[in-house]
């Protein structure tokens, strides 16, 4: 398990994530901090960041959580369940995701990402399950 790594290549590994505007502001097996600036082309109507950005980004932060929280020999994790709450819209300024680790296990990993707006208003809040992957093993003759 590793306790700190580098923001900036964790977020390279997540090109879509990437792509959308997440930023990575912390890592570390206790605790994932993101961020998703609100922008005309991630909005639905009315202007309101669109609830699959807000997911995306909670995904993505919770996804380097569980990263950060892989028992011994494990190649990854691969998400089997997500699930989202939504509070209140975000029509402007950024939104702040807070991932920590609920339950840690060998085969399961669950987090929790808190999603606030700059008022540190909670306006979404996604639990997901994590399956821990593990590499391949060579066959033997």
């Amino acid at each position: 398990m590793s306790s700190h790594s580098n923001p900036a290549e964790l977020l390279a590994a997540m090109p879509f994530a990437a792509q959308l505007g997440v930023e990575l502001r912390e890592a570390s097996a206790e605790r994932t901090v993101g961020t998703l600036a609100w922008s005309p082309g991630a909005c639905t109507a009315g202007g309101i960041l669109h609830g699959g950005a807000l997911m995306a980004l909670a995904d993505s932060v919770g996804a380097v959580c569980a990263h950060l929280n892989l028992p011994e020999g494990a190649a990854g994790t691969s998400t089997v369940e997500s699930k989202t709450n939504f509070l209140r819209g975000v029509g402007s300024g950024t939104v702040h995701a807070t991932a920590r680790p609920l339950h840690v296990g060998r085969t399961l990993l669950v987090v929790q990402t808190d999603l606030c707006d700059d008022r540190d208003r909670l306006v979404g809040q996604t639990t997901q399950t994590q399956l821990v992957l593990r590499a391949a093993q060579p066959a033997t003759a």
